[in-house]
């Protein structure tokens, strides 16, 4: 029987190895491309979200970047709120209006402060001006005093005017004279931060109890619980950190006022309060700038009373910091002293000085805090936990071995 043209077809098609048929056959894939090879529908958009987020991102962190002062200063305003808020509320039960009460107390706050650094200004110039005045005299006594103990000749004349002709002289001089407006331009920055930490600080303690309204209004009760918890809480350790710090203050202006008054250097008083605040209030620095003035109105007195002045103030720093400042932090604001010293170190870190200003009372709020939500069980009656190491029951240690053998010999 002679082959057909279909059965010769079906031959050749079953003799074609497998994979040789045509791609029209083929299925299309998805998700590598459309049939026709044009970009998927989704990728567009795709990459517009992720530009999108990138921006935003870049956006968020120069914004961030750009408020960390204007941050900084509301962490600050909201803290002196957090100290001022037992004397407003304990004005504001007796029937006083609270924004009146917390005027009242920034109003002597600001007439203490300004009282003190009128005082403060007043015997700085009048030192600086009894130290220009005595200057010629300064120079006369360290001449001879040269003159006597390696033999020269030196002259009070030639001496100033080597200083006048100086090239030291004239590139500080200059130097001075282009400083002045940086100086002037960082005092008005100062001034500016501190009238905004005074207003924030003002809203947030007149404006207390709307500002915790209008926060646990948008909490469930058992949130709002918590927040008014953590908030009291805050206030109790904000109140003995001040407070704190103001008895270390009260006890270092008192140990100053005795020395200074022992050697005899003018405003005494004065200069024991400033020993006291800056070296408390003022973080990292403090303790320097504190015992500079003093060491400086000594020495106009006698060159020697600056150096005893110093040797007492590396002293009582030691005995303040190892004794004194232990004891009291633990105290008021219950936390241990190497957890107290470790705040601050980590708050300079993070925050300079003013991390190092309120690292203590914000550790004391979240340690007393965390506190209520650690269970605690009692402790079992062994000695080791007292440390007293517990002998194993093989005999005695190896030091009563060689003890009782050396007897024996």
């Amino acid at each position: 029987m002679a082959r057909t043209d279909e059965d010769t077809e079906q031959l050749t098609r079953s003799a074609e190895p497998a994979g040789t048929t045509e791609a029209t056959d083929r299925p299309p894939v998805t998700g590598a491309g459309t049939p026709d090879g044009r970009m998927p529908r989704w990728l567009p958009r795709a990459m517009v979200l992720a530009l999108a987020l990138v921006a935003a991102f870049q956006l968020g962190d120069w914004a961030f970047h750009q408020l960390t002062g204007l941050l900084i200063n509301i962490l600050i305003a909201f803290f002196l709120a957090l100290a001022v808020e037992p004397a407003v509320s304990r004005m504001a039960a007796r029937g006083m209006r609270r924004g009146l009460a917390t005027f009242l107390v920034f109003f002597l706050l600001t007439v203490v402060a300004a009282g003190f650094v009128t005082l403060l200004g007043s015997m700085l110039a009048g030192q600086i001006i009894k130290m220009i005045e005595g200057f010629p005299d300064y120079l006369d006594s360290l001449i001879r005093w040269t003159n006597q103990t390696f033999h020269t000749d030196l002259r009070r004349v030639d001496v100033q005017e080597g200083l006048l002709h100086s090239d030291w002289l004239r590139k500080y001089a200059q130097n001075s004279a282009t400083g002045v407006l940086d100086v002037s331009q960082q005092v008005l920055g100062g001034l500016f931060q501190m009238l905004t930490v005074a207003l924030f600080s003002f809203y947030f303690a007149a404006d207390g109890p709307r500002l915790r309204r209008a926060l646990c209004s948008v909490l469930p009760p058992a949130r709002q619980a918590e927040v008014l918890r953590a908030w009291e809480i805050a206030v109790d350790k904000t109140g003995g950190y001040l407070y704190s710090r103001g008895l270390m203050a009260l006890v270092s202006g008192v140990a100053h006022y005795i020395l200074l008054e022992a050697l005899g250097v003018p405003y005494a008083p004065v200069l024991g309060v400033w020993v006291g605040l800056v070296s408390q209030f003022v973080p990292t620095i403090g303790t320097y700038l504190a015992g500079a003035l003093p060491m400086l109105i000594a020495f106009t007195v006698a060159p020697w009373y600056a150096v005893w002045v110093l040797v007492f103030v590396v002293i009582y720093q030691q005995f303040e910091n190892y004794m004194l400042q232990p004891k009291l932090t633990a105290r008021s604001v219950d936390i241990h002293p190497a957890v107290a010293f470790g705040s601050v170190i980590v708050g300079t870190a993070l925050l300079g000085a003013v991390g190092a200003l309120i690292a203590i009372p914000a550790v004391a709020t979240l340690q007393a805090f965390l506190g209520a939500y650690v269970k605690r069980y009692a402790v079992t009656d062994d000695p080791r936990v007292n440390g007293h190491r517990v002998r194993a029951p093989g005999g005695p240690g190896m030091l009563a071995r060689i003890r009782a053998t050396r007897a024996r010999r």
